[in-house]
């Protein structure tokens, strides 16, 4: 019975995963221990010339507190006007697109990849995650693969999401639920 089957490490496969040249990964895990996941280098300019020249699109001032962690640049899109909190992770696997005047605060996570845990091979997926324009992601919560926030939607302090939270609705808990419309004043 399947029930009784087992994971196997030793059969894991993500060979089809292909994110970037071996060069220009080392080179980024090189530049970003170096400007990002570090508190030495607070100039947001330094970073988003960094971010830009390993192919992520970055729109006018983006604020980039330290210790950021960003996977792969080139699979990243900010919009004008961003703000990334101390200690972000964009774990992008897949693509993050990241809207206008968006908000992620403290120690968040941006999480585009998972593992299949109903086969033994453990398999590898990735998803994309799309914030549009005013998003707020609360400080230490939790974006999973796939997750799209509509305009204005807020997700907060240690929530979870996953799949649509609705524009200018706010989330809490795990899983985040809806609580509340956002009243912009």
């Amino acid at each position: 019975s399947n029930s009784f089957m087992k994971v196997d490490l030793s059969k894991y496969n993500n060979g089809w995963y292909r994110p970037g040249a071996a060069w220009k990964r080392a080179a980024w895990y090189l530049v970003s221990g170096i400007f990002f996941k570090t508190g030495l280098f607070p100039f947001y300019g330094l970073k988003t010339f960094f971010l830009r020249a390993f192919g992520a699109s970055v729109g006018k001032s983006l604020v980039i507190k330290p210790f950021v962690s960003v996977k792969y640049p080139w699979l990243l899109t900010i919009g004008d006007h961003c703000w990334l909190g101390e200690q972000v992770w964009i774990d992008n696997l897949a693509p993050v697109s990241i809207g206008n005047n968006v908000c992620i605060s403290q120690g968040a996570l941006l999480l585009c990849g998972n593992h299949d845990y109903t086969k033994e091979t453990f398999d590898l997926s990735v998803q994309p995650i799309s914030l549009e324009d005013g998003v707020w992601i609360g400080a230490r919560a939790l974006v999973c693969p796939g997750t799209l926030c509509k305009t204005h939607s807020v997700l907060s302090v240690q929530s979870v999401a996953s799949g649509t939270l609705e524009a200018y609705t706010i989330y809490q808990g795990n899983p985040a639920v809806s609580i509340k419309s956002r009243v912009m004043v």
